[in-house]
């Protein structure tokens, strides 16, 4: 697996690259200035496990990145950042189909807190926990049950003992499994696919 750092800016790089490294010392890394190099680096390096990519690139700007990284390569996550305030681009981010949104104002335990949970949040076992579990993974058929309790994403990364980004982005990879949009349908869908635990 190799993780691609997608930015054109050599020091925002070079910062997401050196909180890589500390997380996934085996991993490769690729840094690439431009998308349109992305097909010809994914033949040389590997299949990708990771997109870090910038939202404002030479040849991209916008969710539009995001809308043609996700149509090349669905099932890999994808950590947007921006120099944009969350407020205004974080939704469009992870509607186009981003795992995550990080501000380029973050501080580097934000940058790390937000990344560790990506790569957590992907490596953990998606096993089936039953056959009428629609292929949730034990952790989302933990987190359907926090939801049906109204528990908040804070309350949840308490009782969880992980960070709010984590929790974050699990709920996200939830809603992309159950293919729904809010906390409100994920329980709707659950209620009527009996996912809810017992």
């Amino acid at each position: 697996m190799s993780i691609y750092v997608i930015d054109d800016h050599p020091l925002m790089r070079d910062a997401i690259v050196m909180v890589l490294r500390r997380l996934r010392p085996a991993e490769t890394i690729v840094e690439l200035e431009r998308l349109d190099k992305l097909t010809a680096a994914v033949k040389q390096y590997g299949a990708p496990g990771l997109f870090c990519l910038d939202l404002k690139l030479p040849d991209i700007t916008g969710v539009s990145g995001v809308v043609a990284v996700k149509r090349d390569y669905p099932e890999v996550p994808i950590a947007v950042y921006s120099a944009s305030p969350s407020a205004d681009m974080e939704e469009a981010c992870i509607e186009a189909g981003a795992d995550t949104y990080i501000e380029k104002s973050a501080s580097s335990a934000e940058l790390t807190a937000a990344l560790r949970g990506l790569l957590m949040a992907d490596s953990e076992a998606e096993e089936p926990v039953t056959a009428t579990s629609n292929k949730l993974s034990k952790r989302q058929t933990q987190l359907i049950a926090m939801l049906d309790q109204g528990m908040s994403n804070r309350d949840i990364a308490t009782e969880l003992d992980i960070s709010e980004h984590t929790v974050k982005v699990h709920l996200w990879r939830l809603f992309r499994r159950l293919g729904v949009k809010s906390r409100t349908q994920a329980l709707h869908h659950a209620r009527t696919n009996g996912l809810l635990p017992g």
